[in-house]
């Protein structure tokens, strides 16, 4: 099945009005495109976290009439009935502003039983029970009683009217049930179609990284939903002070006022970051896997500021660590990779962490929503010209 983006037929007359450069994401870049390559490893067949076996994402993009900017995004770590073929999951928190809805069993357990959902701050209880409502339906699971859904969320209040709780249980479902391998869209679009980053348009992305064989050859993926600020670094440029965008920015010119909630250099927001592996890893490893993507976010500039979530939630997919819940076996199956063995795996996740987070800006559009407000995407030529001046980047298509 494919990826489902729902534009309503109503947003003809508001593009009228107020254009919201709709579909104009796939003619802007990806990092790679124009140079932009952090790190040593390389990338899967569709640089995505649906390189890792067995990993589906679906999306429902909500922009309707002048105010509705938000949407869903479910990441699904295998096609089958989650619940009765649990996989391993950890959770790590950067910082805890935020709402992520069935942490605690995650953490407790080290299991993951159903689909993953991010979407805006106030849709995450209508979210999760849109993720009960799909796991008590599948085949099987006719006498099940307990389901620990896990949403994310962040913040897309600036674009979008988010006290009007648009995000539905239909909306949910269909994304987990169009949830599909292949590439994934970026930018404005799902869970990301609201958000901001850095003071320009955020929104969702997704990189991966391949390991070689003689290091096991597993396949590690990201995909990030961006509503954070600090000061933006890109593969070690440092846009955000060349582009004169950044947290503390006025107050070091002499400004008393603090950043407004709106403001280009306000450093809020919040980030989710999702990661996955086919490596055979049970959730100790994992949760050492999500402490590194934090230092993949770090690379970005990121200030995981008072008031940022930044939530990572890492699972292995790998089918030899899910046949133990169909088994009556009171011990576990399933070889586990030792923890030595990790080193490689935590390098892959830094680089698909900070190559995500580039994307959901690259690729994002600029959006205007409630209120007329307006967040602009970055502009590709001005940082083409700053990274001319660092010997860096090129246009798509160009080379180095």
């Amino acid at each position: 099945m494919k990826q489902v983006h729902r534009i309503p037929a109503v947003l003809a007359t508001a593009l009228l009005a107020a254009p919201l450069a709709l579909g104009q994401g796939d003619s802007r870049p990806r990092a790679r495109d124009i140079g932009l390559s952090p790190g040593v490893l390389d990338p899967g067949p569709h640089n995505a976290i649906t390189d890792v076996p067995g990993v589906l994402v679906g999306q429902v993009t909500l922009m309707e009439g002048d105010h509705i900017r938000t949407g869903v995004t479910a990441i699904l770590p295998h096609a089958s009935n989650i619940f009765q073929e649990k996989v391993p999951g950890a959770v790590h928190i950067g910082n805890a502003f935020g709402k992520l809805a069935g942490s605690t069993q995650v953490v407790e357990l080290g299991t993951i039983e159903t689909p993953v959902v991010l979407t805006n701050t106030l849709s995450v209880w209508d979210a999760a029970r849109a993720v009960v409502t799909y796991t008590l339906g599948l085949p099987g699971n006719e006498n099940v009683r307990s389901v620990n859904p896990l949403v994310g969320e962040t913040n897309d209040g600036f674009l979008n009217n988010i006290r009007g709780l648009h995000v539905k249980e239909g909306h949910v479902l269909e994304a987990i049930r169009s949830a599909s391998p292949g590439p994934v869209a970026e930018g404005a679009v799902g869970a990301g179609t609201g958000t901001s980053a850095f003071g320009w348009k955020g929104g969702i992305g997704t990189s991966s990284r391949r390991l070689p064989e003689s290091l096991g050859g597993y396949t590690v993926g990201a995909l990030i939903q961006s509503n954070y600020g600090g000061v933006l670094v890109m593969d070690g440029i440092p846009v955000g002070e060349e582009l004169d965008r950044y947290y503390l920015r006025d107050q070091l010119r002499g400004s008393d006022g603090a950043a407004g909630d709106d403001s280009l250099d306000n450093p809020d927001g919040s980030i989710m970051m999702v990661v996955a592996t086919d490596a055979p890893i049970r959730s100790l490893g994992l949760t050492r896997l999500a402490r590194r993507v934090m230092l993949g976010l770090a690379r970005t500039g990121a200030t995981s500021s008072h008031g940022s979530g930044d939530f990572v939630i890492a699972f292995s997919s790998a089918e030899s660590l899910r046949t133990g819940f169909r088994s009556d076996s009171p011990v576990d199956e399933g070889a586990v990779l030792r923890g030595d063995r990790l080193s490689p795996l935590f390098q892959a996740a830094i680089e698909a962490t900070e190559e995500a987070v580039y994307n959901s800006m690259l690729k994002a559009t600029t959006v205007v929503g409630k209120n007329g407000n307006t967040r602009e995407a970055i502009s590709i030529e001005d940082l083409l010209e700053v990274g001319a001046k660092y010997n860096r980047l090129h246009p798509p298509g160009g080379s180095r």
